[in-house]
């Protein structure tokens, strides 16, 4: 299964990698062009190109620039002519926003709005229209000008109490981005453009705010996600990002990951150290190929300015102090710039899976009579088998039921899906004919209605009797599942217990109760039930497993790393998927990357809060390969720090 890390390119056909920040200077916040200070934004543009930014993303506050209907101030205009200079002498560039919006905390109408909808009202989106050709025309010819953002968080402007979800029309949100970007164009603009949205939309989050990616990808040149999840597990925090970033495979655009950071106040400055780290290597082994850090600076003299006298947080988002001086999540963009730098990273790819989670279309699709709760299981219990698929090292794709599964993969991962559509099941059991191992979790749902998986012919698929009675859920008793395997399989060996934590509602707490019926039980829980069964089709299998075990981990605290990875391991074993390169322990994450003129690189990444020392495995085609740090070190064995990340050249 190929996967996405599409490029942006230069003007020359060369591919770019974006490493950026978004950008208020601190002499005002998103007040800045009434307070500009030239001197102080060229101090801040200079810190942020000794540490190896280049690029920042810039805002047009929208109140200042346009204070009435059909005019731009010139004095702003002037001041962003400044800026691009400034940039343009410091080979530094910029992406202008449009419509600023929202920002910070804060909703910034410009006075002549009066209430109008912003994407129904003719009047309004024709001036929104005007504003957006006008600046493009006066800056599309200068050299600093990287791209156009339309706007900054339009889902929150637009209806910040429902962030858009369930009030926005998606087709009146389509055809007002088509003017949008058809205005960047007519003014004869030729860089790249995108919505500045954050890519928040129903295929990524399963809650539909109107902004849907698939509608948007033909008017875009790149996704650009914002992502400041909260989590209750440090894995799954680490690679919120990245998940992100694979769930935005489509189109095939580039995804830049255009907004990402934390505020000082939240966490001590050694955390935010671990959590950019984590949040930029982890997302480029996901296909992002672009940075834009939130933000340049923190913001301690504009305590009485809104946002941040009400928003005090948000003072401190800042990558260096109120003062200019840099902070560790500064020195770690640039050890991660020397990274990209060392490995040619414009020129690395990922290598092709050989194993896919296979992501539901009830996460997208607005089926009839669905739940809510339908679709965000889908995100949720789908990012969990990311996670335990990463602790594996499986090298994993996201492959979409909507568009079609490939053909190319020997396991497919079907994780805790309570359902897929009639054709995708139809499709899996062809790929099981055809050689391929499919696996599936039996997961009820969250809620009551129309309980249970979705699965036609479950019985016949998999080889079992299913014993469950009609209208009823089968609880799971106590706090753990204990599966006790009956025979070896992949690398688990007969007689070994795994044990995994129980959780999820009153409904989705339960179990499928099977008989065999032409399956092998492989594993069965401590009450003798068949726990994991394998049947035989084909050239391939299907195998079943009769607990919920990725929607159990999801719904656990502080759970990572949990014995789904053993699973997921032992499943790619038996496929013929295990991967050339890992490690034995879950909290080392290996991936790897091909540059295009043949050179390999692996990158460990370490998910625990204490130093420890990593073992490389290397079988299959990189048996012979040796491991070479970018410091010429021999990595046969090496010590990783506390969340750090060391990466390695493929020698022969």
């Amino acid at each position: 299964m190929q996967r996405h890390s599409a490029k942006l390119l230069s003007p020359d056909g060369s591919p770019l990698l974006w490493i950026g920040v978004n950008y208020w200077s601190r002499t005002g916040g998103p007040l800045m062009w009434r307070h500009y200070d030239a001197a102080v934004v060229d101090e801040e543009l200079r810190t942020m190109r000794d540490h190896g930014i280049t690029l920042t993303r810039s805002f047009l506050y929208w109140p200042d620039f346009m204070p009435e209907e059909n005019s731009l101030d010139q004095a702003m205009l002037e001041r962003y002519d400044d800026f691009l200079e400034r940039h343009a002498a410091l080979g530094m560039h910029t992406v202008p926003t449009f419509l600023v919006g929202h920002m910070s905390g804060q909703n910034w109408d410009p006075a002549w709005r009066d209430g109008r909808d912003v994407f129904a009202d003719a009047s309004f989106v024709a001036q929104q229209e005007w504003y957006v050709r006008e600046t493009t025309a006066r800056w599309k010819d200068h050299p600093a000008v990287a791209g156009w953002l339309l706007t900054n968080e339009m889902p929150i402007y637009a209806d910040w109490p429902s962030r858009g979800i369930g009030t926005l029309d998606a087709a009146t949100v389509t055809a007002w981005a088509k003017t949008l970007v058809g205005a960047v164009r007519s003014a004869g603009a030729t860089q790249p453009v995108s919505i500045g949205d954050g890519a928040w939309g129903v295929e990524t989050s399963g809650a539909d705010n109107g902004f849907r990616v698939r509608d948007l990808a033909p008017l875009v040149d790149f996704h650009g996600p914002h992502v400041y999840n909260m989590e209750t597990d440090a894995v799954r925090q680490h690679l919120g990002a990245a998940f992100v970033c694979e769930l935005l495979d489509i189109g095939g655009k580039p995804v830049i990951l255009e907004e990402f950071g934390l505020t000082s106040d939240y966490v001590s400055e050694e955390n935010a150290a671990h959590y950019y780290r984590q949040i930029l290597h982890n997302s480029l082994l996901a296909g992002a190929t672009g940075w834009i850090a939130w933000n340049n600076t923190d913001y301690d003299a504009l305590e009485d300015q809104e946002p941040y006298s009400h928003h005090p947080f948000e003072m401190h988002f800042g990558i260096t102090d109120s003062e200019g001086r840099p902070k560790e999540q500064l020195r770690e963009v640039k050890r991660f710039t020397e990274v990209l730098r060392r490995t040619d990273a414009a020129r690395l790819h990922r290598p092709p899976a050989r194993t896919a989670i296979v992501v539901s279309s009830f996460l997208e699709r607005m089926y009839p009579f669905t739940q809510a709760d339908d679709r965000t299981s889908v995100a949720v219990n789908t990012r969990q088998a990311y996670v335990a698929a990463r602790e594996a090292d499986l090298g994993v794709g996201l492959a979409r039921e909507a568009d079609g599964l490939p053909d190319d993969c020997a396991l497919y991962l079907l994780p805790s899906a309570k359902q897929l559509t009639a054709p995708g099941w139809t499709r899996l059991r062809a790929l099981a004919e055809s050689g391929a191992t499919v696996y599936a979790s039996y997961f009820a749902g969250e809620h009551a209605h129309q309980r249970g998986a979705w699965w036609p012919k479950l019985d016949e698929t998999f080889g079992v009797r299913k014993q469950l009675r009609y209208g009823l859920a089968d609880p799971i008793e106590g706090d753990e599942l204990r599966m006790v395997f009956r025979r070896d399989f992949g690398g688990i060996a007969e007689g070994e217990e795994l044990v995994f934590p129980v959780e999820g509602t009153e409904n989705s707490r339960s179990y499928l109760p099977v008989e065999a019926d032409g399956a092998e039980v492989v594993a069965t829980d401590e009450h003798g039930r068949p726990a994991l069964l394998v049947r035989r089709t084909g050239e391939g299998a299907f195998v079943l497993c009769t607990y919920p075990v990725e929607h159990m981990a999801a719904r656990t605290p502080r759970v990572n790393p949990e014995p789904t990875w053993r699973l997921y391991a032992a499943l790619a074993a038996e496929a013929g998927a295990a991967p050339e390169v890992s490690t034995a322990d879950p909290r080392v994450m290996t991936a790897r990357m091909e540059h295009e003129d043949g050179r390999g690189y692996v990158w460990f990444v370490s998910q625990h809060d204490a130093p420890l020392t990593a073992r490389p495995v290397l079988t299959g085609g990189a048996a012979s390969a040796r491991l070479i740090g970018l410091d010429g070190a021999d990595l046969r064995e090496f010590e990783l720090p506390p969340f750090g990340v060391v990466v390695a050249e493929m020698a022969p």
